[in-house]
């Protein structure tokens, strides 16, 4: 299994030794997510201070930016790192992209299709030189000239990863992109009954073998160095769980566990604004089916049972100096846990 370490965007004085301290300690990659900072800018940083751990955006919202403009970011992140970026897309709901980013609402999955085809036919041009012709619903890109294009690099095609949370997305993704990235409001029993059918529905009308598909997420860690900690992190799952699960369009999950009528109280909790009430409703029963929890001395064998052949990689914050040693071996023990997933496709 892969183990990713987050990488806080906001204070990029930090950026540099953090990211060498996630590599001196095994982390497979770092990853920067778009919340209120943008992901691009730190991974720079990290690139230069590093020389062997992967690097990617999980995610990027996309339809804000043209499919030029993050093709042209991920393209100088995957020169400058020597291979090492990975691009991870999202689309964002329909009000933060009308209302936050002022950018107008079509169909997501079609138009996140094009998006993940149109990067492709990008990156194409300034590696092979294909003139550059494409022309879908949603974009169209026809003008590439020498000035305008950066050199072949000779590496491989950057990687895409797309958001999945609907079972069109999930669909998509097997069919397009190069792995899903689920919502951690996600149970075992719901990856393996929908997740996973979806993805290989998609995978199967590609022709593409799971073994080349990443699948990332899918649900939460509770894990420290002691019980308090984990107990802390439980209550911080449990807030999560209660939180997702008062919106119904989250409610397929419960359904796998005969949970609709707890989603129906929480969401009577959300429309009454008892927020601060709302996680007592959780049991830890229902948060161990989101998350795997245990102390570092128990957390891999958790992991294996929640996460095991069904999720490729999983993603950590960077714990306290005083507990590296121990995290260190912790991910050792993570990244022996076996997954379907042997490494991205050499070719887009």
């Amino acid at each position: 299994m892969r183990v990713m370490a987050g990488l806080p965007a906001a204070d990029w004085k930090a950026v540099p030794d953090l990211a060498r301290a996630a590599e001196e300690m095994g982390f497979d990659g770092i990853q920067t997510s778009e919340l209120a900072h943008d992901p691009f800018g730190p991974l720079a940083l990290a690139t230069l201070a590093t020389d062997k751990i992967d690097l990617g955006t999980s995610i990027a919202v996309a339809f804000p930016r043209s499919p030029m403009i993050v093709a042209g970011q991920a393209w100088d992140l995957q020169a400058n790192s020597g291979g090492r970026f990975q691009l991870g897309i999202g689309t964002q709901v329909k009000g933060h992209n009308e209302r936050r980013f002022s950018v107008p609402w079509t169909a997501p999955v079609s138009r996140l299709r094009e998006y993940v085809q149109a990067l492709r036919a990008i990156w194409r041009t300034w590696e092979h030189g294909e003139p550059l012709n494409f022309v879908g619903e949603h974009y169209q890109f026809t003008l590439m000239t020498p000035e305008f294009s950066p050199p072949a690099n000779g590496l491989p095609p950057v990687p895409v990863t797309v958001a999945a949370v609907g079972p069109d997305m999930m669909r998509m993704a097997g069919r397009v992109c190069d792995g899903a990235r689920l919502h951690g409001f996600c149970t075992r029993r719901y990856i393996e009954n929908v997740c996973m059918e979806r993805i290989n529905e998609g995978l199967g009308q590609s022709g593409r073998g799971r073994e080349s598909f990443e699948i990332s997420g899918g649900g939460f860690v509770a894990t420290g160095a002691d019980d308090a900690a984990v107990r802390e992190q439980m209550d911080w799952a449990r807030y999560r769980v209660a939180f997702y699960g008062s919106t119904r369009t989250y409610w397929p999950v419960f359904e796998q566990h005969d949970l609709i009528e707890l989603g129906a109280k929480l969401h009577r909790k959300s429309k009454a604004g008892e927020w601060d009430t709302m996680a007592a409703e959780v049991s830890d029963d229902v948060v161990r089916l989101f998350a795997a929890v245990g102390r570092y001395d128990e957390i891999a064998a958790a992991i294996e049972e929640r996460f095991g052949n069904a999720v490729d990689s999983l993603r950590f914050d960077i714990p306290p100096e005083s507990e590296r040693g121990q995290f260190a071996e912790l991910l050792q023990d993570i990244k022996r846990i076996p997954t379907r997933f042997e490494g991205f496709a050499a070719a887009a």
